[in-house]
């Protein structure tokens, strides 16, 4: 065998009605590409009878492969013209390709049995995350009882830095977007009713709109995009640093350091940004009946006093706790969800903030349907 590297080659020998493939040279990794492609050649073209290895230089596993592939498994593993290391190295290789067991493609599914299966798993799925939902709450709700009979526990400097960060400076993004939707609620209920000469009643639309609905809805809606997402994030964070780990071994416990805080806040400020978002939201369509209707503010606030109970006010402000408890719950839950990396913290923020406005929806319009049956 020649100490000198050779490139490995593939050279057909036509004698007669036989014909040979000589292999000669150095079948390693380094010319593993050029020498596929004359395997696949040599494959292509008519089969020769006999092989002559006499020449072969140096063979790795990745020559080895090839030759296998190119003699055969059989034929491979019966080479007697070879070096003891070359042929024990050709039989290995031989032997594990032969055990391999060709995988056949899996067997075509119908498309309304992949359809049932999608759909089953994500049932499954979304029963197990109410589950877990659950589960939650009552953790939440056990360590709330204790939090609130132990006042020397109170953590009220990190109720109010929540409370700053979750209210106060929300409120001029909430007080924007609800003037703006009222303008337009007004504009749309002028446009509608001007053609039954009942313009008036705009007032009556704005008013029972904000003081029932868009108040509270808006303001949760808003809050479930800004506050649930930076809820997951910062204990997200936590948790793929392992803070919530080391505050596990200082005998302390999450729920009540880092949830009740937030919740606590939440409860206090919704409820305050939707109070804020019914008067801008009033105040939006004020401004357009003012403007456009000819409608003074007099006559506007005097209809709003006269036709408008409390009721509808007190409505709209009992919901707010009620959103304000399950966007904390989301926010907080995705966050402890979080596996560790920063990827996992981006999914969890967002599939927070879409549970969020998901449950405000849907709880919103479970609570208008229960209070126009009881004709509230």
């Amino acid at each position: 065998m020649s100490l000198t590297p050779t490139p490995g080659s593939l050279t057909r020998l036509d004698a007669g009605d036989a014909s040979t493939l000589r292999i000669a040279g150095d079948w390693v990794l380094a010319d593993n590409m050029r020498l596929e492609r004359e395997v696949v050649s040599a494959q292509g073209a008519e089969p020769p009878r006999h092989f002559d290895l006499s020449d072969l230089g140096q063979l790795d596993t990745a020559g080895a492969a090839l030759l296998v592939r190119l003699l055969g498994v059989e034929r491979a593993a019966t080479q007697e013209c070879l070096p003891a290391k070359q042929q024990a190295l050709l039989t290995l290789v031989a032997r594990s390709q032969a055990d391999q067991v060709p995988l056949s493609p899996p067997a075509p599914r119908a498309a309304y049995l992949e359809l049932l299966e999608r759909i089953g798993a994500s049932m499954v799925e979304h029963w197990c995350n109410l589950v877990e939902m659950l589960g939650f709450i009552g953790l939440i709700l056990q360590s709330l009882l204790g939090y609130l009979l132990r006042p020397r526990r109170w953590r009220l400097t990190s109720m109010v830095a929540h409370l700053e960060q979750t209210g106060l400076n929300a409120v001029p993004i909430v007080a924007l977007l609800t003037f703006m939707v009222g303008a337009v609620v007004s504009f749309l209920g002028a446009t509608v009713l001007q053609s039954f000469g009942a313009t008036l009643f705009t007032v009556n639309l704005v008013a029972y709109s904000f003081l029932r609905e868009f108040g509270v809805l808006l303001a949760a809606i808003l809050i479930a995009g800004r506050t649930a997402s930076a809820f997951t994030a910062q204990i997200g964070s936590m948790r793929a640093n392992e803070e919530i780990d080391a505050i596990r071994t200082l005998g302390l416990d999450p729920v009540e350091l880092l949830v009740l805080p937030r919740l606590l806040a939440l409860l206090v400020a919704l409820p305050i940004l939707t109070f804020v978002g019914m008067l801008s939201g009033i105040l939006g369509g004020l401004a357009v009946c003012a403007i456009a209707l000819d409608i003074s503010p007099g006559m506007f606030l005097n209809i709003v006093h006269s036709d408008i109970g409390v009721s509808h006010l007190v409505v709209g402000l009992a919901k707010a706790p009620l959103f304000a408890f399950l966007i904390a719950v989301i926010g907080c839950l995705e966050g402890f969800k979080v596996s560790g990396s920063a990827q996992s913290v981006g999914e969890h923020t967002t599939i927070s903030v879409v549970k969020s406005i998901f449950v405000v929806i849907l709880l919103d319009a479970l609570v208008a349907l229960f209070c126009m049956e009881m004709d509230w």
